[in-house]
């Protein structure tokens, strides 16, 4: 695993095409802004989780994949 310090409104650089930016660091919680191409998901870990749970499962998870790009962009 690669650990890298930032400050707020300093970016990482993954690839060519994905960034990561710290928006907000407020006492133990830190928002991050995500820059990324459509085609690739970006999940907090207990959503990514849930999905491949119910893709397991066989089940439809429209809705919750949904909820999340609906999240994505509203932030």
């Amino acid at each position: 695993m690669l650990v890298l310090s930032r400050k707020k409104d300093e970016k990482i650089v993954i690839g060519d095409n994905i960034s990561i930016m710290v928006v907000e660091i407020r006492g133990d919680k830190v928002r991050l802004g995500i820059e990324a191409p459509r085609d690739i998901s970006v999940h907090r870990r207990e959503v990514y989780e849930a999905i491949k749970r119910k893709q397991a499962d066989g089940e439809d998870h429209t809705d919750e994949t949904s909820a999340v790009t609906a999240e994505r962009i509203q932030s």
